[in-house]
């Protein structure tokens, strides 16, 4: 596994070419109730981004782990302390810089990856990747390891699929995998069911309005180390899944 932000500008030239599979990994920074912490979406796609990079490199791939993006569009978290959210103009103008300046300097496969499902933000990271959706060996190509899409999100469980998963079970168990000292008591923590996906499609536009008076839903009690560890394994496959699919000529070996 490589991380560009490790490598010196000498280094580097090894990565910056084609057949390099870079991985962004894209997150935020807001409350997430309070055993989790502020870079809990940022912690996640890290992690997912080095478990993928392990796997591809297992399988003969030269991938590069890209600094993550730290902030997004945190809409739902108006109210709560600690939440620095970006205007929508600005996430794309920075995605598009990104994957200019690699496409620039070489690099011709990107994987997308992201931990902060709040669907504006989303749907700017759809929108940024239109214009480097095909396929061009002279070009950068960008995709989307997008996992509120129904075929990855069954993968996750149910209560990622319930949408009321902000700090609950699912991201609490993520993080106890990849930084279990930043985690606050949570054993106590009550279950928190507020049918998040109904309401927002009701037009709710904050947690607070949902029901979710301490930033949270789903279950944070029930989390573990291990279940986060499992979910990473799949978080993982689904990126080479996605690579192979899209570039399988990486995945041939060399005759």
């Amino acid at each position: 596994m490589t991380e560009l932000a490790k490598l010196t500008s000498p280094q580097a030239v090894e990565y910056f070419r084609a057949g390099t599979i870079a991985l962004l990994p894209c997150g935020a920074t807001e409350p997430h109730g309070p055993h989790l912490p502020l870079d809990t979406d940022v912690t996640i796609a890290l992690a997912q981004a080095r478990v993928a990079s392990r796997k591809l490199e297992a399988l003969g791939i030269r991938t590069l782990v890209m600094p993550p993006l730290s902030y997004g569009i945190t809409n739902y978290t108006h109210g709560f302390k600690g939440r620095i959210s970006i205007r929508a103009g600005s996430l794309f103008a920075l995605l598009e810089d990104i994957l200019s300046a690699l496409d620039y300097e070489g690099v011709r496969h990107l994987v997308l990856l992201n931990a902060h499902l709040e669907p504006d933000n989303v749907r700017v990271l759809r929108n940024a990747l239109l214009d480097w959706s095909e396929p061009d060996k002279d070009r950068l190509h960008a995709i989307f390891a997008d996992v509120t899409r129904r075929k990855l999100a069954a993968e996750l469980g149910a209560e990622f699929q319930s949408g009321d998963c902000h700090a609950g079970s699912y991201e609490t168990s993520l993080v106890l995998a990849a930084d279990p000292e930043s985690v606050r008591p949570h054993a106590a923590l009550p279950a928190v069911q507020i049918d998040l996906m109904q309401k927002m499609q009701q037009g709710v536009k904050t947690f607070r309005e949902a029901g979710a008076d301490q930033a949270y839903c789903g279950e944070p009690a029930r989390s573990s180390r291990e279940e986060g560890e499992r979910l990473y394994e799949i978080l993982g496959e689904q990126v080479v899944r996605l690579a192979r699919e899209n570039w399988p000529r990486l995945f041939q070996p060399l005759s």
